[in-house]
């Protein structure tokens, strides 16, 4: 038979689409052409292939070869499909079984010798074979990445003549083995010297997925208690592990399996830009805040970020997703993260401050905490101001506050209320959801919209104080919101209250 058909997988955003590698064997001077919109590395495949197979020893066919990857209309990148491309001219020349091929897809670049190199976005690709209940070989180097997806059979092989060994039925390719989870104890809350309102917002972040912004003098331990978010957070399900891992597979920047487990913690430069931050490309490929998805997003010196930048936060905070368009193609990625922000309350940092060595006037205080615009500042729950520690305080010996490991108790507690309540955390409560589970008395509700009146709140602002409250009265236990919980939610929004004060200057 002159023609063999070969299943493998492309790379999209997140998700793996299926590809029929089609090889047709026909009549004409000796020529091989592949269609089905393949970028310069897929066409370059043809000279990698030739070389491999000569170099294990079969024959490649004098003969006309057409080798269509379809669907047609989807782009084609990278040597990923090197194996099945290889292993379909094999098959339709008749140097291997072509029975063999039906239930199984192939992964893998082919290098001329005809060993297999590893290609990036294998665990999508792994996943996805899953599903379709077929199995999949990959090169060896992607073995323990491949192994995270435990519904597929996932071997592994050096070799282009492996892969031929077992499609002839002569030698089994060894399966996949995940590499043993290793857990690594992240920092210690009870590192962190004083600061108990602070130590209480991330408890509160930590409990009901909220955002925190961090406002105070240089050295006062903004950057040490961002770092202590991950370890308050309850451990991450399969599927949201699962689903950081693949998006950390098809970045680029690798995946360690070994740490697929851990809630990722990002902490990008200021002056990265807004493509770095959100995700792009020629070949779109997920940002920063995909790869928080599930875990954190520390943003430090917050208004020294380009304004660009951070006003691209504004969709991902609502909605979870980022979408990223080109004029080829556009590509969906999950970014469901919490976010940490730090920053000095003026350009100097040291307002407010009891030493008085601040010399900023009012307007170049004002003209700085401009730079993040009103509705990003909207999304940010929880609002809270550090003050610089008395060294008596920080030269103090031992460990003075509790561990993250008591307060993930607690916070694990007050999870385990809003899964039973809403099936998620307090912050993802939709509107009208807070508002027909986060009922306040009549007295509390007077309370609320004196407070909205006063520092002149949006609605959405509201909402997130009903959330906040709701989620403080989860780490108490209580079944509903008392007034206490409300005064501590409308407390954390500092920043509403500061620009209250300028108004009133």
């Amino acid at each position: 038979m002159n023609l063999a058909i070969v299943h493998s997988r492309a790379r999209t955003g997140i998700r793996a689409p299926e590809v029929r590698v089609e090889v047709h064997l026909g009549g004409g001077l000796p020529s091989m052409n592949i269609v089905g919109l393949p970028e310069a590395a897929v066409r370059e495949a043809k000279d990698r292939v030739r070389a491999a197979i000569a170099c294990a020893q079969f024959e490649f066919p004098q003969r006309r070869i057409t080798v269509n990857l379809a669907p047609a209309d989807l782009p084609k990148e990278g040597g990923r499909f090197d194996l099945p491309i290889a292993l379909g001219i094999l098959a339709a020349s008749g140097q291997i079984p072509l029975d063999a091929l039906r239930d199984v897809e192939f992964l893998g670049e082919l290098a001329l010798t005809g060993e297999l190199r590893a290609i990036d976005g294998v665990l999508p690709a792994a996943l996805a074979a899953g599903d379709a209940q077929r199995r999949l070989v990959v090169p060896e180097a992607n073995g323990a990445e491949a192994a995270l997806a435990s519904r597929v059979e996932v071997r592994t092989a050096r070799t282009l003549l492996q892969v031929c060994a077992m499609l002839a039925g002569r030698d089994a390719l060894p399966t996949a083995v995940a590499s043993p989870v290793t857990r690594v104890d992240g920092p210690d809350l009870a590192d962190v010297r004083g600061q108990a309102h602070a130590r209480r917002a991330l408890e509160v972040a930590a409990a009901g997925g909220h955002h925190l912004l961090l406002i105070g003098p240089p050295g006062c331990g903004k950057t040490l208690l961002a770092s202590r978010l991950p370890g308050l957070l309850p451990e991450a399900s399969e599927a949201e592990a699962l689903e950081s891992a693949a998006i950390a597979s098809i970045s680029g920047r690798g995946l360690d399996p070994s740490h697929w487990l851990e809630r990722p913690f990002r902490s990008p430069h200021h002056t990265a830009s807004a493509v770095a931050l959100i995700g792009g490309g020629a070949q779109p490929r997920p940002g920063e805040v995909s790869l928080a998805h599930n875990g954190v997003l520390f943003l430090d010196e917050f208004p020294e970020w380009e304004r660009r930048a951070l006003e691209v936060l504004r969709e991902p905070l609502e909605s979870g997703v980022v979408t990223v368009s080109r004029a080829a193609r556009s590509s969906e990625f999950p970014a469901r993260f919490q976010l940490v922000a730090a920053m000095n309350p003026c350009p100097c940092g040291w307002a407010g401050d009891p030493s008085g060595r601040c010399r900023c006037s009012g307007d170049a205080v004002q003209r700085y905490r401009g730079k993040v615009s009103g509705p990003l500042l909207d999304r940010i729950d929880l609002h809270v101001v550090l003050t610089r520690l008395p060294a008596s305080e920080l030269s103090a010996t031992g460990r003075v506050g509790e561990s993250s490991e008591v307060v993930r108790a607690r916070v694990a507690d007050a999870r385990a209320r809003q899964e039973a309540r809403c099936g998620k955390p307090n912050a993802r409560m939709p509107a009208g959801e807070t508002l027909s589970l986060c009922r306040l008395t009549s007295d509390d509700q007077a309370l609320l919209e004196r407070a909205v009146e006063r520092l002149q709140l949006s609605a959405r602002s509201m909402v997130r104080i009903l959330r906040v409250a709701r989620t403080i009265a989860d780490l108490a236990g209580a079944a509903d919101i008392a007034t206490s919980h409300l005064s501590e939610a409308i407390g954390y929004r500092m920043l509403d209250r500061a620009q209250e004060g300028a108004n009133a200057a």
